[in-house]
């Protein structure tokens, strides 16, 4: 998951024309490196184990279990994130598109169905057998890549290579304490093996650092990101459309519905107003920054399933007061805002100004948490003001640090 300058194939296709080539690494200078249509199939698979952690999430909320259903949605989403991630950095230093590899990928998204077919028995009976089954599939594919890139490689890199099939299979042993330990001792094993995971490619690539592109893995991040917003979309839309058509309460709801998509819109602009692949040059910030972005997407598709709990709400069919649904909306908003100004929008911000927005603007839609049936639209406003203010800041600091003579020639 850290950058490396050794050279590559500077295209899968270049080494030969045949259904098989080597698994070799790819340059990390490559031109016009952009993800493929396989990466955006295993995208938007994964969203669909995303979108039943979302649902199951706010059934536990609704029903007026937050502590359990968060804990349960973190337990999942962690699963469903590092399954992704590893496949992501992987493939942005080795993927070569032959037809064993589309095949390997192939078998990891069909592990991942199975793993969203099991997230709702692990929600509603702590039964993760079904959850543990889809990781083992694609666990298991993701150690035959690292196999297979190893047979060609040589010294450094084949150790790498080698730690990382090795320490994810013996961290697929280690979630089987989900399975058969004890409810209460589930959530130590979750942190334990978590910790665990976290440190395998710190320990793999101590020696060797694995060639990723940084303008691809930016896209990859950035496109998965699309894809959960567009999910917390249709998920609040369908709650929006099921309580008109059930309970005619379109007063009730328009707030809601402008807020979030206030709120989507809002979240867009600003996590794609920064050219981050330019950030992303040492180690330190290429593991920050990767690691960083499970709160991200965690918590953009928790404001979907905050929305749809914010409308059950308002309709009557949650068991929870206005304050916990509005919360359900503003304050993953709050922790979607902070997460991105920590791993992206600091980096390119110039003054304390700029630097506040932010930051502040998160303090404002956690605040407006208790305006009750208008917070969630207060909430999108103050997210839209943000992207206003910040757009007018960059734009006049741009302006001061152009030259004097073509300041005065604009005019």
């Amino acid at each position: 998951m850290t950058s490396s300058s050794a050279p590559a194939p500077a295209s899968p296709g270049a080494q030969s024309d045949g259904p098989l080539r080597r698994l070799t690494a790819r340059g990390r200078h490559e031109a016009h490196r952009v993800s493929s249509p396989l990466e955006l199939l295993f995208d938007l698979c994964f969203v669909v184990a995303v979108a039943q952690a979302g649902a199951q999430l706010v059934h536990a909320v609704a029903e007026g279990h937050p502590g359990e259903g968060i804990l349960n949605y973190a337990l999942v989403f962690f699963a469903i994130w590092w399954a992704w991630m590893n496949f992501t950095w992987f493939a942005s230093a080795y993927d070569n598109d032959d037809a064993l590899y589309r095949v390997v990928t192939l078998v990891q998204i069909a592990g991942v169905l199975v793993l969203a077919a099991g997230v709702s028995r692990a929600f509603l009976q702590h039964d993760y057998l079904v959850v543990w089954l889809g990781y083992v599939i694609m666990r298991l594919a993701m150690v035959a890549q690292w196999l297979r890139a190893a047979r060609p490689a040589e010294g450094a890199e084949r150790t790498a290579a080698h730690r990382y099939a090795g320490g994810v299979l013996l961290c697929q042993v280690g979630w089987l304490g989900l399975v058969l330990l004890p409810g209460p001792a589930r959530v130590w094993a979750f942190l334990v093996m978590a910790v665990v995971e976290l440190c395998v490619p710190l320990f793999a690539e101590r020696h060797h650092a694995t060639s990723w592109h940084p303008h691809h893995i930016a896209e990859r991040y950035g496109l998965f990101t699309i894809i959960v917003l567009g999910e917390t979309v249709a998920a609040a839309t369908v709650a929006v459309k099921s309580a008109v058509d059930e309970h005619d309460a379109l007063g009730e709801l328009l707030p809601i519905a402008a807020g979030g998509l206030l709120i989507v819109f809002s979240a867009w602009w600003i996590y794609f107003v920064v050219p981050i692949h330019v950030h992303l040059r040492s180690n330190a910030q290429a593991f920050l920054w990767g690691y960083g972005h499970c709160l991200i997407f965690a918590s953009a598709a928790a404001i979907g399933a905050g929305l749809e709990v914010a409308v059950e709400q308002a309709v009557g069919k949650a068991h929870i007061s206005a304050l916990a649904a509005s919360a359900a909306v503003t304050l993953p908003t709050a922790l979607y805002l902070l997460t991105v100004w920590v791993l992206h929008s600091r980096h390119f911000k110039v003054g304390i100004a700029q630097q506040l927005v932010l930051p502040v603007t998160a303090l404002l839609v956690v605040c407006c948490t208790f305006l009750g049936a208008w917070a969630v639209l207060a909430a999108g406003l103050v997210s839209a003001a943000a992207v206003a203010v910040g757009v007018t800041l960059t734009a006049h600091g741009a302006f001061r640090q152009r030259p004097a003579g073509e300041a005065e020639s604009a005019r």
